[in-house]
């Protein structure tokens, strides 16, 4: 510091003040960690839904050292609806990767690092190093959440042979209940792409990801073998009845979407709800499904169209209150339609359903359908309904009560259409396909006679269905 105290200010101080120069000289220093911190950009965990407060790592799209464009998918990540890609706002380097598959992190939080520079990889490498030690105890929470949900998946593998190879180990759980006896799919959207552009078929592959799940380096894995796809058919279609597809008596953690249900179900409990039922003959409905099934239209959307044409004419039954202080009449009839999949349930929204002809809102419900099962639904795409159907009538269930789900104002329950028999206007016994439906309400803004003339008109323009197809 020699040359520090041979300056004019310095030295016509007294000696107890040199230690406040001294200390501002050596600020600039400081800016060096700060200079760096703006080439290397956090990778934060998106909100990617109003409701969502954690995300789970599905799968890295990209690795590290890999260089990477403004707008490029870097990680799948799952909300507590769906799985969605991750895009990247700037060019440069994924130089770390903070949170791995399969682990789950508050949004906000950092989940990985990006350099601008190759120059810069090591430096956000050893500051990720650095958070990682600092902060060891919540990541090792978060990391040690799904572990349960792995065990219960490779419980089978050991059973079948305790003395097998490696590769038949991972072969005989390939099959994860979440994909229900190898019927159904479960992988990564990205993986999902390069499958298709691979010409991979994604039914022989063995998912190393979390709870099974393919992840883009299976997809890379199997195209590059070449056999692997068919061999791992052959083992998919046999080991399924090998033995049980879940470890009895273990405990699973919720999934973000079982978690998210269970929140919503627990707000709704706050809600005062009354039901009402009723019974509507189907005959003409079930008539006019046959004439127009060969053009694409489904069930379900003329259901829909019909429940919307209703709400049409009784508005406080498409309102909804959210403060226990006013309500909303909703200037959309959004109708949100139940949809289980895997793991848990999703309402997938068919929008302005009462302006939109039946033949496009039937493609738009398959569309949706198709979207969800592959957990790749936009928020506005199930967030956004006025009022929900629930059906299980497809299960041959009769009747049942649905609950209201939180920020609407009504559900209803359909139940199926059975044969039964009635008694005539005439005084003689005939028969009808009748169902039942079943209205849960907020009992704060709709009352029983509101959901008794919306019921009368709903089963009027089912019984006489010529409105649906206007």
């Amino acid at each position: 510091m020699a040359h520090l105290l041979n300056t004019s200010f310095i030295s016509t101080t007294k000696t107890p003040s040199l230690y406040r120069p001294a200390t501002l000289l050596a600020q600039p220093q400081l800016k060096k960690p700060t200079k760096i911190q703006a080439k290397i950009r956090e990778i934060f965990m998106p909100a990617l839904s109003s409701t969502m407060t954690e995300g789970k790592i599905v799968s890295w799209v990209k690795s590290e050292g890999d260089k990477l464009s403004k707008g490029e998918s870097v990680v799948v990540v799952e909300s507590d609806k769906a799985d969605m890609d991750v895009e990247t706002f700037y060019d440069g380097y994924l130089a770390a990767i903070m949170v791995d598959e399969g682990g789950v992190a508050a949004v906000g939080s950092a989940i990985g690092l990006l350099a601008e520079t190759e120059e810069e990889i090591q430096m956000a490498k050893d500051k990720a190093s650095t958070n990682a030690g600092s902060s060891s105890a919540p990541v090792a929470a978060a990391a040690a959440a799904p572990a349960p949900v792995e065990a219960a998946v490779s419980v089978s593998a050991p059973k079948a042979n305790d003395s097998a190879p490696k590769a038949k180990s991972v072969t005989g759980s390939s099959v994860h209940p979440a994909s229900e006896g190898g019927k159904r799919i479960v992988a990564s959207p990205y993986a999902k792409k390069l499958a298709k552009e691979l010409k991979v078929d994604l039914s022989g592959v063995v998912g190393t990801g979390p709870m099974g799940r393919i992840v883009a380096k299976d997809v890379e894995a199997a195209a590059a073998t070449g056999v692997v796809v068919d061999t791992a058919k052959t083992n998919v279609s046999v080991k399924p009845d090998a033995g049980p597809k879940v470890e009895l008596g273990s405990v699973v953690p919720f999934t973000a979407m079982q978690a998210a249900v269970s929140r919503n179900m627990l707000e709704s409990l706050a809600v005062p709800t009354f039901r009402v039922g009723y019974t509507i003959s189907t005959d003409a409905l079930d008539a006019l499904y046959k004439k127009i099934k060969s053009k694409g239209v489904t069930m379900t959307a003329m259901l829909a169209k019909a429940t919307a044409l209703a709400l049409a004419a009784h508005p406080v039954v498409n309102s909804s209150c959210r403060d226990g202080k006013s309500f909303t009449y909703n200037s959309s009839i959004n109708i949100a339609v139940a949809v289980a999949i895997d793991g848990g349930l999703i309402t997938p929204v068919l929008p302005d359903a009462d302006k939109v002809d039946i033949y496009t809102l039937s493609r738009k419900w398959k569309e949706l359908v198709d979207k969800a099962r592959a957990k790749q639904l936009q928020p506005h795409e199930y967030t956004t309904g006025t009022f929900t159907l629930s059906n299980l009538g497809m299960f041959g269930v009769d009747r049942f009560d649905a609950i209201l789900p939180p920020g609407t104002g009504a559900i209803m329950a359909v139940g199926a259409s059975q044969p039964t028999i009635v008694g005539t206007k005439d005084g003689r016994i005939g028969m009808k396909n009748q169902m039942q439906v079943n209205v849960t309400a907020d009992h704060r803004v709709i009352y029983g006679a509101d959901l008794a003339s919306f019921l009368q008109t709903l089963a009027k323009i089912i019984e006489d269905p010529k409105d649906l197809t206007f």
